[in-house]
């Protein structure tokens, strides 16, 4: 793509507060959307995420009361997902999950998982004091995902579809209506935030941003 062509996609993209509900993304294109989350970046590669797409529209329903910051999306969207980070247990150094990602999706020899993982270890609970506080930890995965979250809205909007990414929900209710339909181990994950992807119903106003001379800095 070309410069234009991609400065153009972030002019489009907007936080979209109703979809026309006729209106459905194809397999082919939410699947686009859906590997550019895979691809994206996280800290050590450790990818302290899981995505669940919500298309069933029971469960929606139930998710209006605790979701105010969802009202018209949860209704219309084409696609409806919330992202999961995972708990302070998920991503100790020494856990199942974290040693499954060394050995298994990153490949590494033995000697390597043993020097990365301490290497991990000692960021975890020196270099930026996370270990000790469980809610810090989850806020750190959390932080992880809005990474794939604006990945997926860019990408989404570089083929014409719009999105709305979401925080108005209540946590803890969010998590206990997941739960109960057996879509969430609160032992392993929390609730990061939410994304609503489909087609505008209509146009936003304009795009307003700071000048760059009042937020870029440049030293030396």
């Amino acid at each position: 793509m070309r410069k234009d062509q991609i400065i153009e996609a972030y002019q489009f993209r907007h936080a979209c507060k109703e979809f026309d509900a006729a209106k459905k993304i194809t397999v082919e294109d939410f699947d686009f959307i859906m590997e550019t989350a895979r691809l994206s970046p996280s800290s050590f590669g450790f990818e302290p995420w899981n995505f669940l797409v919500l298309q069933d529209p029971t469960l929606r329903e139930k998710l209006l009361p605790v979701a105010w910051g969802a009202q018209k999306q949860l209704p219309t969207a084409s696609h409806f997902v919330i992202i999961l980070a995972r708990t302070k247990q998920e991503m100790a150094a020494d856990s199942e999950y974290i040693q499954h990602i060394m050995k298994d999706t990153q490949d590494l020899p033995e000697n390597v998982v043993q020097q990365k993982g301490a290497a991990y270890d000692h960021f975890l609970k020196n270099d930026f004091s996370l270990f000790d506080d469980e809610r810090v930890m989850f806020q750190w995965a959390s932080r992880q995902t809005y990474i794939a979250l604006g990945n997926m809205m860019t990408s989404a909007a570089m083929i014409g579809i719009d999105s709305c990414p979401i925080e108005g929900f209540a946590k803890e209710k969010v998590e206990d209506i997941l739960a109960a339909e057996g879509l969430l181990d609160r032992e392993r994950f929390g609730v990061a935030c939410m994304v609503a992807f489909g087609y505008r119903k209509n146009e936003p106003r304009a795009k307003t941003r700071q000048a760059k001379e009042e937020i870029i800095r440049f030293i030396g």
